[in-house]
Parts: structure tokens; C-alpha cells; sequence
């Protein structure tokens, strides 16, 4: 369900709402929005447990005159509010909510001498949309959020909606990727994914070209054909290109799609195949976020590079010991088929090099050891080029997905020699996720390129903050940060 964001200078009485909602800082400090909340309030929030912490939440009976309840929402620690608590913050309230309809707060009036209206906005929005997100298509009894309409009091008048309005468009990219994370494989083959690529492109007024069968091999993209050999379902190449007016950069964003990992011959256990599934999620993050790229005005041009291929078992699948030819000249021996997802992202690193790319960026489910050593909320980031690097960290910070920087050590490179090839595809025991790295960087022809692992915060094991259990769509409000303050870096 899409929320209305509006403003009104009004009381709540005038809101026509359902619902008002309050803040309170830790230990039950009143904010503004609760000036008026009286000592028995106080009380029986006490008595209920209620700290005033972010994420804190409860509902109080209303007076029935200005609104039939009163939600309650923790602030956390004044000294301590930034755009992120200012998110959870929105998403306590949107999850809060859920059984009414309508909901007046003045909430960002507590947070906003301390964040800035302008990042307290759109940051708030974000949470209320993100934390109200559901899935929903497969329960036979859904129970659905109501709310749809939430009412900012305060002034600001068109510059603060823009800004709400701007933060519910961001949110909205992110849960269409949680949508196609969410998805089971069943109903998302390369095809079908593909297929969805050209809806998307259509409404947002991107290029859109698909490829398959005899134009893979017309391109050189043996990685993508190659791992899609095993499974019935042909392997597809999507390219969506957004060119604004002048644009005079351009930004390559590159997406790992497997659609469903097996493991291939190198088969993976039941338990972990389970949500695999989700080793698309770097794909469904590009194509969300350059259907935004729009609507947000990004006035960099932007090209979206997305193979997909499903990883099975099979008599016609690939093997240890084969070898892959690269469009860049580049060989790789074949050691470990449920190391596909570096295959497959070599194709589309060296197409979009090949293609004249300013900077490239890839988002990929890439390994297990990343997960490891940064846990499940936290991406890896590797780069070649200090400044790149340095521009798309302070992007996931302003966006408020959590990355941390892994070094691409060259002593490692070794790890990757082969006997017959230019390189094999595993590096041995340790250091995964550097090796994937380094393998990885053989193929952006000294290009600008940042690659960020997102195996662990890909998913959300639990309702938590603006996260929902399931998909996370992360990587989305880093991209669209990223391509609207893009600048472009010096070769090295």
C-alpha cells in the first residue's frame, strides 16, 4: 500500500485523522509533540515499560474528541538523534499503526533542531514506508496494514512534502526490491526477471535491451553463459542505460543475478539452499534504484548492467576443471561451481569498461566469509581508487546503510593462479572475501570500481528497525545517494 505524505499547519483536531502520534526522549522526557501529554499519561507508560527509546512504541486511549488514540514513539537520547534513529523512529510509528488509517504527528519538531529539517524529512518518511512494508502475495488470509495516510503538522508548507515526498519515493524503490528478493525462484526465471526489467524500463523512461542465446555469445559473455548451461531456464543479460539532458559522466551499476543457487555441481546442502533465493538481491538493487533515478532528478548518466542465470545441477552443466574466456582476454579455470556469482559479474565488469564507464560500482550476495567477518548487517566494501571508494562510503552513510572497508591485499593475488588458465575462481580456505575481490578487479580494466559484498544485510533475519523479515533491498538508498551527488573520479 503506497502511504500520502501531507503537511498542515493545523491542530490534529482539523487533521481528520485516526491517530495522533507524540515523541518521547529517553527516560519519558516530553518533547514538543508531547507537551501536553499529562502526568498520568506519564505514568501509566512507566507502568507499562515504556523507556522512551527509539524504537519504543505504545498506543493510549484518546479523549475520542481530537483523535480516537494516542501513539506514543520513543526518541532515544536527544544528544544522540542523526538520520538514522530519525528512521527507526518512522518505522516504530508505521508498525504501530498499522490498524489505523490515518495518523497527524509533529514529531519531526523534535527531531529537527537536532537533525535539520531538511535530513529529518525525508529520513522520517523512509522509516514510515519501510517499516510498514509487507509481503503479502502468497497468505491466503493477509492481514494488511491500513495505514495510508500520514499528516506532518507543522510549516514547511511544498519544501518539506518535497522533502517527505522524496524520502516515501526512495522507500518505495527499496521495497520493489524487497518484492523481487521475496519472490520464490519458481516465479522468477531469468526470463521472468528480465521480462520485469522492461516493465520497469518502460514506466521510468530507461533503455531497456535484453540478452539471450546467440547475442551472449555475439558479446563474449561466457561467464553468464556458461553458469546458466545447467538449468533449463536460458541464462539473460539486461542492459538499462538513463541519459538526462548534458549529462557528461557516467556511472556503470552492475547487479549479480542468480535467480537461484544450487551450487551447481559443487551442490549445496538443504539447509543451504534454503534462501537461496535471495542471490539475486544485488540485481533487484540496480534495477530499483535506476527506477528512481528519475523522479529524484539524477542529471549523471547511468548505466545498469544485470546477468542473470539460475545455478543447477545437471547433465549439461558446467564442471570443475573447465575453462572461460573472457571478452577482455582473460582466462579462468572452473575449481568451485558454487563460486558462480564472480563468473557472471566478470561479464558485465568488462562490458561496462569496454562501454566507456566514468566509475562502476557491482552489488552482489558474494560470499559466505564476508558474512564472517562483518556479520549479517554490515557490507564489505573493495576498491581500486581511494576516491571512489571514499565517494561511495560517505554515500551509505548519508543513507544510512552500514558498509566497512576490506583491503585487496596483492600478496593474495597468488591465490588465484592456475595451471592452465589466466586464474581459477576460488583462492583457497581463508581470506574469501578478498580473493572474490581480487578476482574481480582482473577484469575492470583500471576503471574506477568499488564492489560491495552484501551477503549478510542482503537479508533481514527479523523485524528490526526499518528492516522486515525477509529481503532488505539494501544497497538501494546507497545507489540513489550515490548517483545524485556523483562526481567523477581521476583514472589512477
Amino acid at each position: 500500500m503506497t502511504i500520502k505524505f501531507t503537511v498542515s499547519s493545523g491542530a490534529p483536531a482539523r487533521a481528520r485523522v485516526d491517530a495522533v502520534a507524540v515523541g518521547l526522549y529517553s527516560g519519558r522526557r516530553r518533547g514538543s509533540s508531547a507537551a501536553a501529554l499529562p502526568a498520568s499519561a506519564l505514568a501509566a507508560l512507566e507502568a507499562a515499560g515504556f523507556k522512551g527509546e527509539v524504537g519504543d512504541s505504545a498506543v493510549l486511549p484518546g479523549d475520542g474528541a481530537s483523535a480516537p488514540a494516542l501513539i506514543v514513539i520513543g526518541l532515544g537520547d536527544r544528544s544522540k538523534l542523526d538520520a538514522d534513529a530519525v528512521r527507526r523512529v518512522g518505522a516504530a510509528l508505521a508498525r504501530r499503526a498499522r490498524t489505523r488509517k490515518a495518523v497527524a504527528t509533529a514529531v519531526l519538531d523534535d527531531v529537527s533542531d537536532a537533525v535539520g529539517i531538511g535530513e529529518a524529512a525525508p529520513a522520517f518518511a523512509e522509516g514510515i514506508v519501510l517499516g510498514g512494508y509487507q509481503y503479502l502475495k502468497y497468505k491466503s488470509e493477509p492481514k494488511r496494514s491500513s495505514l495510508a495516510s500520514v499528516v506532518v503538522l507543522g510549516s514547511g508548507g511544498a519544501r518539506l512534502t518535497s522533502a517527505l515526498r522524496a524520502g516515501a519515493a526512495n522507500a518505495e524503490a527499496v521495497n520493489a526490491a524487497r518484492d523481487l528478493v521475496n519472490e520464490p525462484a519458481a516465479g522468477l526465471s531469468p526470463a521472468a526477471f528480465a521480462a520485469e526489467a522492461q516493465r520497469v524500463a518502460r514506466r521510468s523512461g530507461l533503455k531497456c535491451s535484453v540478452y539471450s542465446g546467440a547475442q551472449l555469445e555475439r558479446l563474449r559473455l561466457h561467464g553468464t553463459i556458461t553458469v546458466g548451461m545447467g538449468s533449463e531456464r536460458s541464462p539473460r543479460f539486461v542492459r538499462l542505460e538513463y541519459a538526462p539532458p548534458g549529462a557528461r559522466s557516467t556511472l556503470a551499476m552492475i547487479g549479480k543475478g542468480v535467480v537461484f543457487d544450487s551450487g551447481g555441481l559443487s551442490l549445496k546442502t538443504s539447509a543451504g539452499m534454503e534462501q537461496m533465493k535471495t542471490d539475486m538481491s544485488g540485481a533487484a538493487a540496480v534495477l530499483s534504484a535506476m527506477s528512481a533515478l528519475g523522479s529524484t532528478g539524477v542529471r549523471t548518466r547511468v548505466v545498469g548492467y544485470i546477468p542473470l542465470v539460475e545455478n543447477m545441477p545437471s547433465g549439461s552443466a558446467y564442471r570443475l576443471g573447465d575453462v572461460i574466456r573472457y571478452r577482455n582476454g582473460k582466462t579462468v579455470e572452473v575449481m568451485n561451481t558454487d563460486a558462480e556469482g564472480r563468473l557472471i559479474l566478470a561479464d558485465a565488469l568488462a562490458l561496462a569498461a569496454d562501454d566507456g564507464a566514468d566509475a562502476m560500482i557491482d552489488l552482489a550476495t558474494l560470499t559466505g566469509a564476508c558474512m564472517v567477518a562483518l556479520g549479517l548487517q554490515v557490507a564489505g566494501l573493495m576498491g581500486n581508487h581511494q576516491g571512489w571508494i571514499d565517494q561511495v562510503r560517505d554515500a551509505a552513510a548519508r543513507s544510512g546503510e552500514k558498509v566497512w572497508p576490506l583491503p585487496l591485499p596483492p600478496e593474495y593475488r597468488r591465490l588465484l593462479d592456475s595451471e592452465i588458465a589466466d586464474m581459477k575462481n576460488v583462492g583457497g580456505q581463508y581470506g574469501g572475501a578478498l580473493t572474490a575481490g581480487l578476482f574481480l578487479q582482473e577484469f575492470v580494466s583500471g576503471v574506477p570500481w568499488v564492489h560491495l559484498d552484501i551477503a549478510g544485510p542482503a537479508r533481514a533475519e527479523s523485524d528490526n528497525g526499518i528492516n522486515v523479515k525477509g529481503g532488505s533491498g539494501f544497497g538501494v538508498r546507497t545507489l540513489l545517494e550515490l548517483a545524485q551527488g556523483f562526481r567523477k573520479p581521476g583514472r589512477r
